[in-house]
């Protein structure tokens, strides 16, 4: 017959557990800044974040990196044939495909800033 659960050992000591007590959750102390507005300055470099985010520039590289992605595994190019290799295959394809998403962006990073140099040289001049 089944025994009715207890929070209680069933020693023969008669002690009851012998668990220690931990606390349940993590805390956390907040320093004090130094500067009264410190909580103004994180929500302004958080907003500014989220503006970052959504900037034409940002998901046009978003882009470029999916494009290069997906180009890197279709020429990589998933077959059903042997089981055997599968999973190795698949962990080239995807580390390569994340590869040339890195390189993309670096080369899409590289062109604007390239680009950015010479209007500000152009400026200079003129």
């Amino acid at each position: 017959m089944a025994r009715k659960a207890t929070g209680k050992s069933d020693t023969k000591g008669g002690t009851t557990n012998n668990k220690k007590s931990r606390p349940s959750g993590t805390a956390v102390a907040r320093r004090p800044s130094s500067s009264g507005g410190g909580s103004r300055a994180q929500d302004s470099m958080g907003e500014a974040f989220i503006k970052l985010l959504q900037s034409p520039f940002v998901a046009e590289l978003v882009a470029v990196a999916a494009t290069a992605a997906l180009a890197s595994l279709a020429e990589h190019g998933f077959t059903s044939g042997g089981e055997g290799g599968r999973g190795k295959r698949a962990g080239k394809a995807v580390k390569a495909a994340g590869k040339a998403a890195a390189a993309a962006v670096g080369r899409r990073l590289s062109n604007e800033i390239e680009e950015i140099r010479s209007a500000a040289k152009a400026g200079a001049k003129g």
